[in-house]
Order: C-alpha cells, then structure tokens, then sequence
C-alpha cells in the first residue's frame, strides 16, 4: 500500500489508541483532514484488510443522532501501520535529518 503524508496521519491517529474503536469525526479532527480526503483512505485501509469497520448498536431516535460507523485496526493493520510508519520515518531521516531539517508531524 502507498503511504501518503495523509494516509500517514490517519494510521497515527489510529495507533495513537489501536484497541479503541474510531468514528470519522474523531478522526477526521486527530488527523487534520477534511471529510473528502478521510473516508477513501478508510476505504483503501479496509480493503487492504488493515481496518475492520462497524456500525454503532444504538437507536438513531433514542440517541437523537445518526449511529456512527467505527473504524479499528485489525491485528495485521497495527504491525502493518507500525512497519510502514517506521519505514516512512527512516526515509525522512535519511539525508535530511543530517542536514539539520524538521521531520514533518503527522
């Protein structure tokens, strides 16, 4: 999978609480990301087998809301965020990080 300077914003917000369940509010606000970018990187995270996604338990009228739908990492989607995370701070420690540059904060 590409990890884009997006992508690498949500994988970090997910790891930040990996057992917890996320909804695209909380996300979209953790990762600094408007609603368009936010849910295609869900999709692509959940077709790769890196997320699992449900829809909330609640009456939509009792709760006087819409029910969320949740996001979580799978098992294989925490090692995988983990590794390629890694792999995209050592390429933006490589050359740069010797010169005295910041590395961006996902």
């Amino acid at each position: 999978m590409r990890i884009t300077v997006p992508t690498a914003r949500v994988l970090a917000a997910l790891l930040a609480r990996p057992e917890d369940d996320h909804y695209g509010l909380e996300l979209m606000q953790a990762a600094g990301l408007a609603s368009g970018t936010l849910y295609p990187i869900l999709t692509r995270l959940t077709e790769a087998g890196w997320l699992e996604r449900r829809w909330e338990a609640i009456d939509p009228v009792a709760a006087g809301r819409p029910a969320r739908r949740f996001y979580r990492l799978t098992a294989e989607g925490v090692v995988a965020a983990r590794q390629a995370l890694a792999e995209l701070r050592a390429q933006l420690d490589g050359p740069t990080a010797a010169a005295g540059e910041a590395r961006p904060a996902w």
